[in-house]
């Protein structure tokens, strides 16, 4: 399984920088117009359109990227001092009743929304148009590669649950070093322990 679960995250690993060299083609595109705008005197219509479609395509095939690195945002000042068991309750039903639901739907919309580019073969609005259903298709292209990284993560959780240790990650990272932080503002294992049973107790008597 665990074979499984890095192999996932090595294709969202190469998805990601695949198409981060968007940036590369990014930013010789703007130089380019740049210089040919001032210096030539000849702009381009639809340098516009190809920069905002570039800059989507690195934004949106970033996600599973990010998942797979566990570098999304999240609060793990508080996060970091729950214990793993506690981690995985938390991520496993917000990936159940937010991530999922929505990524799914995504997903979908996503390859509707391209089908229907592509039959009326859609273009931009532009002088020089170009076509836009190529844009449309990596919506659902990172739709799904999100979501089977999605999964991947699930089936962590889940093995946290059993096991009480978080499986490890293609190139882990952790942003925050709880370890230290919790030297800097002494905080022991034991108090964290005690704070849980009283939570514990807390939500057992509501």
């Amino acid at each position: 399984m665990q074979s499984v679960l890095l192999t996932v995250d090595r294709f969202s690993t190469w998805i990601g920088k695949a198409f981060a060299w968007s940036v590369v083609l990014l930013t010789l595109l703007i130089s380019w117009e740049v210089f040919s705008r001032y210096a030539l005197n000849k702009p381009h219509a639809w340098v516009l359109d190809a920069q905002i479609m570039l800059y989507g395509t690195l934004f949106m095939t970033a996600g599973a990227y990010t998942l797979s690195k566990n570098g999304h945002v999240r609060g793990d000042v508080l996060y970091g001092f729950l214990k793993p068991r506690t981690q995985a309750v938390i991520d496993l039903t917000l990936y159940l009743i937010f991530f999922l639901p929505g990524v799914v739907a995504l997903t979908w919309a996503g390859w509707v929304y391209f089908q229907e580019s592509l039959a009326i073969n859609e273009q931009t609005f532009s002088a020089d148009a170009l076509p836009l259903y190529p844009f449309k298709f990596v919506i659902p292209l990172a739709g799904s590669v999100l979501l089977l990284q999605g999964v991947v993560e699930i089936i962590r959780c889940i093995l946290c649950l059993q096991t009480g240790a978080w499986p490890a990650r293609d190139g882990d990272v952790e942003e925050v070093n709880v370890e230290q932080l919790k030297a800097m503002v002494h905080v022991k294992d034991e108090d964290m322990a005690a704070l849980e049973r009283e939570l514990a107790l807390k939500e057992s008597g509501k």
